[in-house]
């Protein structure tokens, strides 16, 4: 079973994504959950990827591998 990183992002969620980066928020209520989710900006302002596995990770899949993520969105198992 997929872990919840894995997960596509949803249509709601990309639309509050994107809604929160042209309003300059770091980051939106998760639509389904109503977790907070920090957008793609706000994560790379913080100038290194935690591999924590961000549903936004603006990072590519090698820096995400070093910081230590498990899996990385989009690729195989």
């Amino acid at each position: 079973m997929p872990r919840a990183y894995d997960a596509p992002i949803s249509e709601a969620a990309q639309r509050a994504h994107d809604l929160a980066v042209a309003n300059g928020q770091s980051g939106y209520l998760d639509p389904a959950s109503g977790l907070f989710v920090m957008t793609a900006s706000a994560l790379a302002a913080r100038e290194r990827c935690c591999g924590s596995g961000c549903r936004h990770c603006p990072y590519p899949a090698e820096v995400q591998r070093e910081a230590g993520r498990p899996r990385v969105r989009g690729e195989g198992r």
